[in-house]
């Protein structure tokens, strides 16, 4: 999955390049002086070697080695960490931190979620700012909700297929890929995906209690928004 996955997405049409550029230009309307950034659950690096074009210093974290792998390889400047963002304690400070993609549905409840938040306001410096891409929330989610695309990139064919499905404020997704290369056959596997559907309430919420002043910004990441919160000088 690593190695496919930043061709899979990007060929799918998610655009990483216009989509760090606008977090960028969100983040330095409100400190236009940001200058150092750490990107939580950056996986294969693929906003990460963007944001590394429009700020002096970018770090990375990363739960999954396969990905971290991947990301050493893509953005070779930046620092990079293995760690959970659950567990975020890495005794510095930054202008910007990110969390793109939905990762932060990964956490289980509000509870996580609280002190996730928590601890990249710790990480801050005065005046720095959190960016957070959501998942999808409770209220705005799909039930029974069905994807598939196929793309093909230079050799190599890709077919992904989804089948998501709703449990109280989880939202389950099985998603399966078949890959196929000449001259190296047909593979397939699948992964299983447990993401929280939060609340706009329960996200706003979070930030206020982890000291961050937060503001939505509707409408892009496919949808599902942008927070923004910064910490009190």
């Amino acid at each position: 999955m690593a190695e496919i996955y930043e061709l899979l997405h990007e060929a799918r049409g998610k655009d990483y390049r216009t989509e760090a550029a606008t977090v960028a230009g969100l983040v330095r309307a409100r400190n236009a002086q940001a200058a150092s950034l750490l990107d939580v659950a950056c996986g294969t690096g693929a906003h990460l070697r963007h944001f590394a074009d429009l700020f002096d210093k970018v770090e990375g974290l990363e739960l999954s080695e396969a990905m971290l792998a991947m990301a050493r390889t893509a953005v070779p400047a930046a620092v990079l960490h293995g760690g959970d963002m659950r567990d975020l304690a890495l005794n510095r400070s930054y202008d910007v931190i990110t969390c793109m993609f939905g990762s932060i549905a990964y956490l289980k409840d509000v509870a996580e979620l609280t002190s996730t938040l928590r601890s990249f306001a710790d990480h801050l410096t005065p005046g720095g700012v959190v960016a957070v891409d959501p998942w999808w929330f409770l209220e705005t989610s799909l039930d029974h909700h069905v994807s598939g695309d196929t793309v093909t990139v230079g050799r190599r064919t890709m077919t992904r297929v989804s089948c998501t499905e709703r449990e109280g404020n989880t939202s389950h997704m099985v998603v399966h890929y078949v890959v196929a290369e000449p001259g190296l056959g047909v593979e397939h596997f699948a992964e299983r995906h447990a993401l929280t559907l939060f609340t706009r309430a329960e996200y706003e919420e979070a930030f206020a209690r982890a000291g961050l002043r937060v503001t939505y910004v509707g409408e892009i990441q496919s949808g599902r928004g942008l927070f923004l919160a910064d910490r009190p000088r």
